[in-house]
């Protein structure tokens, strides 16, 4: 797997979510429905600035070795952020009726998550030999 277009990638989409919900709180808050309250805007503003530093520290060790023990924090908060999220999509989903928009969004956390759990747990970060 190339490792390098993993990281990439989830960087690209962590940042420009992030700097969705950095720049446009209350768009956020309209597109999924939810009352446009002064706290809960700071809250997603405080959320796109996890994304975009996430988002950043994946696109700095892209180009470092990563899986199994090499950068292992790095693909362990990975694989943790997209799980966790994952099953809070699908726990949602399934308690409150499937909507399109959430539904993309728990597919793409879902194959992230198992991208980065086979880079975590299967993937040795060396290249073999054969």
């Amino acid at each position: 797997m190339n490792t390098k277009l993993l990281l990439a990638g989830s960087s690209i989409l962590l940042g420009l979510a992030g700097s969705i919900a950095l720049f446009a709180p209350q768009e956020v808050l309209a597109a999924l429905l939810v009352p446009v309250k002064q706290p809960l805007s700071l809250v997603i503003q405080l959320m796109g600035a996890f994304y975009c530093s996430f988002a950043l520290t994946n696109w700095i060790a892209k180009d470092s070795t990563i899986g199994g023990i090499y950068a292992r924090p790095t693909s362990l908060g990975n694989f943790a952020h997209f799980t966790v999220g994952a099953l809070a999509l699908a726990k949602y989903q399934i308690a409150d009726g499937a909507s399109p928009l959430l539904l993309v969004v728990l597919s793409v956390y879902a194959i992230f998550a198992i991208l980065f759990g086979w880079l975590v747990f299967v993937h040795s970060g060396t290249a073999s030999k054969q």
